[in-house]
């Protein structure tokens, strides 16, 4: 799947999925999100684990203010919610998404990133939030996103005063997992993407699923619907094979990293 704002690649098990607005710096128009929401919806079923990254020297960033127009209230808010449905499609789609970062990640570029499961971002990554400074606030979910990953209190401060984070210090603070050379962003995410294909697709939909809710939960009922989870993962035909080749030896064993 080719459009003028995305361009789908299925290699094996993996899906790369990429931003093609490079002119643009990737930002996101309404039609982008749409085919992104389009793309983790119809997926194909061969797909375990996805990557997605920016054509061009920039990831995304943000919200295409060429395309930003007065809205009523009411227009706003069914705005917002079309981002939330069309980025759920990638928080709580059909496979673990990889993003691959570098350049700009700002705005609802952050938004994007902060819906994916892995994070891999390159020493030329940059990170903004510079909704505070045009008069305007998040819509695509970063208000609940992204202080889960950094904390409420550093995200008020992105957008207060304008804090631009680079790649070492967003690395630090959450923003991503992994940090890598310039440039070598995609090939790191790949790599990832294919260790994650290679898991049972029902331990992969339960971390994907399951344990973001459970994190929301009381401990009580988080420790039910880890009981539940796990009750139901272990007894896939595959997850007792896997058991089996381990207790076997047939399985590597964990090594020091």
């Amino acid at each position: 799947m080719t459009t003028k704002d995305i361009q789908l690649d299925i290699r094996g098990a993996v899906a790369v999925v990429r931003l093609s607005r490079p002119a643009k710096r990737n930002a996101l128009s309404d039609s982008l999100v749409l085919a992104l929401r389009d793309v983790f919806q119809n997926l194909p079923d061969t797909v375990r684990a996805a990557v997605i990254d920016g054509e061009g020297e920039h990831f995304c960033a943000g919200l295409d203010l060429s395309e930003l127009k007065e809205r009523d209230a009411g227009q706003g808010l069914h705005h917002s919610r079309m981002w939330h449905a069309a980025l759920e499609s990638l928080q709580y789609g059909p496979v673990p998404v990889i993003a691959a970062l570098h350049g700009a990640v700002v705005g609802g570029g952050l938004e994007l990133a902060s819906a994916c499961h892995i994070r891999v971002a390159d020493e030329s990554t940059f990170y903004a939030l510079p909704e505070g400074s045009r008069g305007i606030f998040v819509g695509g979910g970063g208000a609940v996103r992204i202080p889960r990953l950094i904390g409420a209190a550093r995200m008020a401060d992105m957008m207060l005063t304008g804090r631009v984070y680079n790649a070492q210090d967003g690395e630090r603070i959450g923003l991503a997992q992994y940090l890598v050379p310039t440039g070598t962003a995609s090939e790191k995410a790949f790599e990832l993407a294919q260790r994650v294909a290679e898991n049972a697709p029902l331990t992969n939909y339960a971390l994907m699923h399951a344990l973001p809710r459970i994190a929301e939960q009381p401990a009580d009922q988080g420790f039910l619907t880890e009981a539940l989870m796990a009750a139901i993962a272990q007894s896939a035909p595959e997850a007792k094979e896997r058991v089996r080749a381990f207790l076997e030896g047939r399985a590597n064993k964990v090594k020091k990293a």
